[in-house]
């Protein structure tokens, strides 16, 4: 029996990273599911892969008449919709704030922000009808602290989705609906290397780099999965999570828990050496 059977759920940025994997994991998990993303051709056959149990919908997740027939189209389909996961995104620009672009910044804000608003405001009305129901926003580390993300717009706006998250949280958690959120680590996906203008196609031949890079940055001695967001987002969706509500779940292997143990120690023995070098 899985964790999700009979349930329905719609997950949108699925064509790759985090949403693609988790799209398999809660179809292997028993749910249905309907996916989202801008391209038509990945979402097409990722669908086809994961076979009746899921539909593909190509959606712009900034513009509100796609995500309200988004939300629409599990309900018309399925009958009901018990989990959305706001799990679309992409890099925002880069640099000071100086050199920051309005145009730019807005199109990230849209993106990043406004998408997650859009998601939970049209899916909170079938949820409350039914009395239940389960919103998981993808946020970030770089919503919780400074220097984890290439762009201070990337981390200004998951910072702003992690308080929605909370504020809508208080609201719908009255309804029986919860709204909590997911703050990844350094996970190995395409992102970085988007966020670090290279073409689509090789921004997704980036991870198994990203794999090695990341492997020692945290306690935990690997890199950050998507695998590690999917179950995450199966615990939220799940009723083993069902008194869990307004809160920020953070998979990041305690990399914004401070300085790695060896590395502290190899700091104090430094300074230690230091301070006998300097009594001589």
């Amino acid at each position: 029996m899985g964790r999700l059977d009979g349930k329905v759920a719609v997950i949108t940025g699925a064509t790759s990273g985090i949403g693609l994997r988790t799209a398999e994991v809660f179809v292997a998990e028993g749910a249905r599911i309907v996916i989202a993303g801008r391209r038509a051709p990945e979402g097409d056959a990722l669908a086809k892969k994961l076979g009746a149990n899921c539909i593909f919908l190509q959606t712009d997740v900034t513009v509100e008449d796609q995500m309200r027939a988004l939300i629409g189209q599990a309900v018309t389909k399925f009958g009901r919709i018990d989990c959305l996961f706001n799990n679309a995104g992409g890099p925002a620009q880069i640099g000071g704030i100086e050199g920051l672009e309005v145009d730019r910044f807005d199109a990230a804000i849209a993106t990043l922000l406004r998408s997650v608003m859009l998601g939970m405001k049209h899916a909170a009305p079938h949820m409350k009808k039914q009395g239940s129901g389960s919103i998981i926003n993808n946020g970030s580390i770089a919503g919780q602290r400074t220097g984890y993300s290439s762009s201070m717009v990337y981390s200004a706006a998951k910072a702003a989705v992690i308080h929605l998250t909370r504020c809508v949280a208080m609201e719908l958690g009255e309804s029986g609906v919860r709204v909590n959120s997911i703050s990844p680590g350094l996970i190995a996906t395409g992102i970085l290397g988007k966020a670090l203008g290279l073409p689509l196609d090789a921004a997704e031949q980036t991870p198994a780099v990203m794999r090695e890079m990341t492997r020692t940055a945290q306690p935990i001695p690997r890199a950050g999965l998507p695998e590690d967001i999917a179950q995450a987002a199966v615990f939220l969706a799940s009723d083993d999570s069902s008194f869990v509500n307004g809160h920020d779940l953070v998979v990041d292997g305690a990399i914004i828990g401070g300085r790695n143990w060896s590395q502290s120690q190899q700091a104090y023995a430094a300074a230690r050496k230091a301070f006998e070098q300097g009594k001589g």
